[in-house]
């Protein structure tokens, strides 16, 4: 089966075409999903990519989790579906409360734009069930307000509950507990601040994002329809 995956667009988004492109590269059918869309027409699996969706204003997040669009992602995701939100995407379904917690400007409120390693925390999520725990993954990072915060409750439960899925090696940004990434209860739900779309090919610097997206992928074309 060829999963196929809706890359929701809203205004402001920056990073469809590369999350497009990663996922031809992988064997899977890519489409975008417009953001004034109530329905993301039977897709396997939904990406919101990064970018500035609505410009940021408010909060980055803040008004596209207002969009029609994200109706059906609340409903795709409730019923099992797998959710990959990336750098703005992940700020967009935190502010949907699809995932716990908040993104905030990073620590010494510069932006960010390098390389950094991720360490796989956790292989019980539909974006890392093929990476054996302990990886090291070398994958940009593109942000402002990317550092992770939550209150201490909701970092236990994360901690209890196997839900951190990637941290940094060397925390670039001020996030709690060097948290990269997180996933969602039902483990089908998952947002990280880097960017693994642009970590394709070792010509573009690192290759190790296919590892991620693929796995996202394959829990996709895994799910009977």
């Amino acid at each position: 089966m060829t999963a196929r995956v809706g890359v929701v667009l809203f205004p402001g988004s920056n990073c469809e075409f590369d999350v497009m492109e990663a996922v031809t590269q992988l064997g899977g059918q890519a489409e975008i999903c417009w953001h004034g869309d109530r329905t993301i027409s039977g897709v396997d699996a939904v990406v919101i990519p990064g970018g500035f969706a609505h410009g940021d204003y408010l909060r980055p997040g803040a008004i596209a989790r207002f969009s029609p669009v994200m109706d059906a992602v609340r409903e795709h995701a409730a019923a099992g579906g797998p959710v990959l939100g990336i750098c703005n995407g992940f700020q967009v379904l935190t502010e949907a409360g699809l995932l716990p917690g908040a993104l905030q400007k990073n620590r010494g409120l510069k932006f960010l734009c390098t390389t950094v390693g991720l360490r796989v925390e956790t292989s019980n999520s539909v974006l890392t069930g093929d990476v054996e725990v302990g990886s090291v993954l070398r994958v940009p990072i593109n942000h402002f307000e990317g550092n992770y915060t939550c209150s201490p409750e909701v970092l236990a439960e994360l901690r209890d509950q196997d839900r951190i899925v990637l941290r940094y090696v060397d925390n670039p940004n001020g996030s709690v507990d060097d948290i990269a990434g997180v996933v969602n209860e039902g483990r089908n739900v998952v947002g990280l601040m880097p960017h693994p779309e642009r970590a394709i090919s070792e010509l573009l610097g690192s290759a190790d994002g296919l590892s991620l997206l693929g796995s996202f992928i394959r829990s996709a074309a895994s799910i009977p329809a």
